[in-house]
């Protein structure tokens, strides 16, 4: 066995085990990654002795070690998010002459991790730190369209986690559902004088490797400059994709 294959098969393993709800057996590793037994014996083996899984002997099963979870820690004290994002937002705002955004999902809100802001543009309530209700931004509805619906369900049960900042957006779970189908079949999210009145925003999602929306890309621009939502929408989808291809992911099917 070469050193790419073998590479390649550990990284398989570590990814199955990531996605599994518990440890899981060696045999039901053979079976999903389609390899024979001894080679996955040998693997387990190999990685185990390094520290990137476990063996559970009672259980008879394998999970994922300690050097597993070091990795991931220094992958998140890396900031690679922001810092895969950065040099796009900034080539965004310069191009368009408006302000991009990068937020996150933080439970019900959208959660700004990143703010590029041309020069000579007025100052917006968005900015590194600030939270604000996902379902009246439109970064927040470009991620939560590509949420199962269950999720978004128990992120908005009913009425009552409905908020409103300029009387404007959807008020009931049933408005949210529609909203999200149609900027999902659209493509991209927008927003008018939903956050900020005479202020419209566009917002595209970015995707991890299981298509799952993990971050949106926002324009926010005055309502009255003289550009269509969907020029702005074509560039922020762009750097959405870009995003994702950078961060190893992929678009849901």
């Amino acid at each position: 066995m070469s050193v790419v294959p073998a590479a390649t098969r550990a990284l398989r393993v570590l990814r199955l085990l990531a996605a599994q709800a518990g440890p899981v057996s060696a045999s039901t590793l053979a079976r999903d990654l389609q390899l024979p037994r001894s080679s996955v014996y040998q693997l387990l083996e190999a990685m185990a002795e390094e520290g990137f899984v476990v063996h559970l002997p009672e259980e008879h099963r394998w999970g994922l070690g300690v050097a597993a979870f070091e990795i991931g820690s220094a992958y998140l004290r890396h900031d690679p998010l922001e810092r895969l994002a950065r040099p796009l937002l900034t080539r965004l705002a310069e191009q368009v002459g408006a302000t991009a955004h990068l937020g996150v999902l933080h439970g019900a809100d959208t959660l700004y991790l990143l703010k590029e802001q041309p020069p000579h543009t007025p100052p917006l309530i968005t900015g590194v730190g600030v939270r604000l209700p996902a379902h009246l931004t439109a970064s927040g509805r470009a991620m939560l369209a590509g949420l199962p619906r269950a999720q978004v369900r128990a992120l908005y049960p009913d009425a009552d986690r409905f908020t409103s900042r300029t009387g404007r957006g959807p008020t009931s779970p049933g408005q949210l559902r529609e909203v999200l189908s149609a900027e999902a079949k659209r493509g991209f999210s927008r927003e008018e004088s939903e956050v900020t009145e005479g202020y419209s925003s566009v917002a595209a999602a970015a995707f991890d490797h299981h298509g799952v929306p993990v971050a949106a890309i926002s324009l926010t621009v005055p309502q009255q400059r003289p550009v269509t939502a969907e020029a702005l929408a074509a560039r922020v989808r762009d750097a959405a994709a870009e995003l994702t291809r950078r961060l190893g992911g992929r678009q849901p099917l």
